[in-house]
């Protein structure tokens, strides 16, 4: 995606902490993208320990994309990351990756960690061009129609701004 299209995606929406104003539109994401969806409980929980939970919203106030994510002495897990199918392929989970980094380096965090089922060739190839790097697998971690499948651990190291 050319960084002209990105600039467009961001000046039309607005990235919003999630509340219990998006369930509805989360759980129907969530449903739509992930072959094993969390359970609406969990997704509704937004006040969890450390929780960084943002959503994109277009002009009309859509949610077209969220993350979850936990910051925990300064390690940030990015938990779920999610674009509703419409708009996946134009820079929204671009734009959702940044402001979770962007975010993550203003609370002074060290890393931002995250997994990701091997099969998401598309997630990888966002994740590497964002400067993350695979430090683990953990074996038969998700699972799949046929079975299980890795997941590829990965790593942001963030520049320190401390001191």
């Amino acid at each position: 995606m050319s960084s002209q299209a990105s600039q467009i995606i961001a000046e039309d929406t607005q990235l919003v902490r999630l509340d219990t104003s998006h369930s509805t539109a989360i759980i129907a994401i969530e449903n739509e993208v992930h072959t094993h969806p969390w359970k609406a409980s969990m997704l509704t929980n937004f006040d969890g320990r450390g929780a960084c939970n943002f959503g994109l919203l277009d002009k009309q106030s859509r949610l077209l994309g969220y993350f979850y994510a936990q910051n925990i002495v300064g390690e940030v897990s990015l938990l779920n990351i999610a674009v509703a199918k419409p708009w996946q392929g134009r820079g929204v989970g671009r734009l959702l990756l940044e402001s979770l980094v962007e975010k993550s380096e203003a609370a002074n965090a060290e890393t931002v960690w995250l997994e990701v089922r091997q099969s998401n060739v598309a997630a990888l190839k966002l994740y590497e061009s964002e400067g993350f790097h695979e430090v683990d697998r953990r074996r038969d971690y998700y699972p799949t129609q046929q079975g299980k499948e890795d997941a590829i651990v990965m790593c942001l190291t963030l520049a320190f701004s401390g001191f």
